[in-house]
């Protein structure tokens, strides 16, 4: 094997900065293009449906971009004026289930509130959207108990986002769900097919 040898200069080399990079500030103010800024923990769970944590005015671009119609929120709190006020401009419908979200070990996830939480979900197709971590993370995976995932899969997604703040009560919570009672529903998610 024959080595040449290097004779240029490392400056002639060097490819020249590009005169902007992605994500610049001044970048998107000079094309005079908007910044799209998911909330926290954003992510798709199917088709048409959404999680992430609870949005402020500087997402409320990209859910735009969504072209949701309805939000759930789990948090016991009243919603935002501000974020009313997106909502109605919108077209958007509020689900609001106010789940409390105590950290005491011991303290019962109310299941039929998830229940109904799961029925607007499965009958309106909507936009995911909570303070805590926790309580989306219950009803996502009684969401993925119903599409006939295994426990294992439901787990490591509920992990995932729940990461350091995990709790093997939740986790207990979505392996205790009996979805018997939800089957009676449409399930048209990608990956529910009976």
């Amino acid at each position: 094997m024959r080595v040449e040898r290097f004779e240029q200069k490392i400056s002639e080399v060097s490819p020249q900065p590009p005169d902007r990079y992605i994500g610049d500030e001044y970048d998107s103010q000079r094309d005079g293009e908007e910044l799209f800024v998911p909330p926290l923990n954003f992510a798709m769970v199917d088709t048409g449906v959404f999680r992430s944590g609870f949005p402020d005015s500087a997402n409320f671009s990209f859910l735009q971009s969504l072209g949701l119609r309805s939000i759930i929120c789990l948090c016991p709190e009243p919603y935002p004026e501000a974020n009313n006020e997106f909502l109605k401009a919108n077209g958007i419908r509020l689900f609001q289930f106010g789940i409390d979200g105590c950290k005491e070990p011991f303290v019962n996830i109310p299941e039929e509130t998830i229940r109904e939480a799961l029925k607007v979900v499965l009958v309106i197709y909507c936009y995911i959207c909570i303070a805590m971590q926790h309580r989306t993370g219950c009803l996502v995976g009684c969401l993925r108990k119903l599409q006939r995932w295994c426990l294992s899969s439901i787990f490591d997604e509920y992990q995932r986002f729940a990461a350091a703040k995990a709790r093997v009560s939740d986790q207990r919570f979505m392996e205790r769900f009996d979805v018997s009672s939800l089957k009676h529903l449409p399930i048209t998610f990608s990956c529910s097919k009976r």
